[in-house]
């Protein structure tokens, strides 16, 4: 999602349980120096999950120096938080070489069972983290939550949403949708206006060493390690991860010239993307997977990044030689979607998906909401970055589930820093039969529609904000432009609901939160309801 750049004239943004709770650690900060970036988990598979750290065995093997040892790291797995009961256990060598991370696979672990882990280097143990294993993929499940989240600007304020999310004891996973970080130097993209505190390093993240600095730094916020650490997470990226809007061949924020190679940079960043974060990448390097949970649900986690065609405007959104997925990923979504047996196919999309039509919007909104999701000045009704802006493949996503009468598809989003609960139409489609739900979270911390105001959070402006577009949006059943926080994804049997929290203030690190929506949508329907305030 694009923000205004002091260095750049013009910027369009893109597109507007049962967890075990009996003995569970107080998931702290780091407790040692070797271990000073926390611990985390991923992907759970009916028999495996992912685990990871990074260790500073000297303080010379800072991260991004290239320096230090390679060491040999334990790394234990076990029934228990006493550890009196180890599963499985291993070493595993690391070094300046992928910059003193650790990735284990660990295999051999029963379906849908809590464990905790942690790991050793020199007689200190890191914190204890803990997780979970996916069932087996016919496993009869009744309920599942996630936490969802998208967004997270260090600069923008403190993450007292993952803090909030980590205390609940109630979730499974945790599900992020893309901009984990952020690659703008240090003034660029604030709150508001005000650096809440200061990005490392300052300039904005181009080489290996920038982006490995930076993930370092996310990594130290005791809020992200306490959430990392409680329970498994499954993400996938979006465009700051790299660079703004980016696309296959290139992106707004990169510019040849002065920056380099477009193709350097993109190898950089998913180097440390692979090194830092808890994810499978295929040996291709590819992020697109799909992960069951028994019965009940299928996520199909998307990249709508490395395969698309350049942003385009006017007829060129209908091209069918545009693409947002790439055919290998359309294909393989299409696929996964229709064959599914899952109760509940659940798409894991970076940006929205739904129709956003502003061409009646006022020239007062689509200043600060063009700034969001990407609308040019004159009002067209387009957003270049979002599906809207690849119409081609959208359409044919949907007709392939009407063809195939698909059910129960609901997308989960996020980019676009404003709550919305939608429903997902074409011209074929009609409002009266949608193809599919979309719930969109909001960020953690980048600006939003008051942001950009200049206003307070809920005030009138943004109030009718919120009104103009349900009313040229008729599959917009409800959007909050201003709110930072995520959102909460309870799934049974019978419905799929979504349920949206938002802070406080996103710059106090004690902000509270309050549940402000909710919506849902029952087995069978496309159709979204709204729902009162959790009792459970």
């Amino acid at each position: 999602m694009t923000v205004t750049s002091s260095r750049r004239s013009l910027l369009l943004l893109a597109g507007v349980a049962a967890a075990a709770t009996a003995a569970r650690p107080a998931f702290a900060a780091a407790a040692t120096s070797a271990f000073q970036h926390g611990v985390a988990s991923g992907d759970p598979l009916p028999g495996g999950i992912l685990l990871w750290t990074r260790v500073t065995p000297t303080p010379e093997s800072a991260p991004a120096s290239g320096a230090g040892p390679v060491v040999t790291v334990d790394w234990q797995i076990a029934a228990d938080a006493s550890f009196a009961t180890i599963v499985r256990s291993g070493v595993v060598a690391t070094g300046p070489d992928r910059d003193h991370t650790v990735k284990v696979d660990v295999t051999g672990l029963t379906p849908a069972t809590t464990y905790w882990y942690r790991f050793g280097l020199a007689g200190a143990w890191s914190p204890t983290g803990r997780t979970m294993t996916a069932p087996a993929a016919d496993a009869a499940i009744t309920r599942l939550r996630a936490g969802v989240v998208s967004c997270a600007n260090w600069e923008g304020g403190y993450f007292a949403a993952y803090r909030h999310l980590a205390e609940r004891g109630d979730l499974n996973l945790v599900v992020h949708l893309g901009d984990y970080v952020y690659e703008y130097a240090s003034g660029e993209f604030t709150a508001g206006g005000t650096v809440v505190r200061k990005a490392q390093p300052a300039n904005e993240t181009i080489a290996l060493a920038d982006y490995r600095t930076r993930h370092a730094q996310y990594k130290t916020d005791p809020d992200l390690q306490a959430l990392h650490a409680s329970v498994p997470w499954v993400i996938t990226w979006d465009d700051h991860e790299i660079a703004n809007d980016a696309w296959s061949g290139g992106a707004e924020n990169h510019d040849p010239a002065t920056e380099g190679s477009y193709a350097a940079r993109v190898a950089a960043s998913r180097q440390a993307y692979a090194e830092w974060m808890p994810v499978r990448l295929a040996e291709d390097g590819h992020i697109y997977r799909r992960l069951r949970y028994g019965n009940l649900f299928e996520l199909s986690m998307l990249d709508l990044r490395t395969y698309r065609s350049e942003q385009a405007s006017g007829a060129e959104v209908d091209d069918p030689d545009r693409t947002i997925t790439g055919a290998a990923q359309m294909s393989w979504l299409m696929d996964g979607l229709t064959n599914s047996t899952a109760t509940w196919k659940i798409v894991g999309n970076p940006v929205m998906i739904s129709r956003l039509d502003v061409g009646a919007l006022p020239a007062w909104l689509l200043g600060p909401l063009g700034k969001l999701i990407g609308v040019p000045e004159n009002g067209l009704v387009l957003n270049g970055d979002q599906w809207d802006g690849y119409n081609a493949d959208r359409e044919k996503l949907v007709d392939t589930l009407r063809a195939h009468a698909t059910k129960d598809v609901v997308f989960i989003t996020g980019d676009i820093h404003t709550s919305w609960a939608n429903e997902l139409t074409t011209k074929d489609t009609g409002t009266a039969n949608p193809a599919a739900a979309e719930f969109v979270v909001p960020s953690l911390t980048s600006d939003n529609v008051n942001d950009f105001l200049g206003t307070s959070p809920g005030g009138p402006l943004s109030l009718l904000a919120a009104t103009l577009i349900r009313a040229t949006n008729p599959h917009v059943k409800w959007v909050e432009t201003d709110g930072h926080g995520y959102g909460v994804l309870d799934i049974t049997s019978s419905r799929c609901r979504m349920d949206w929290y938002h802070l406080a203030d996103r710059t106090s690190k004690t902000s509270s939160v309050t549940w402000v929506q909710g919506y849902s949508v029952g087995r069978g329907s496309s159709k979204i309801r709204r729902e009162s305030a959790p009792t459970a």
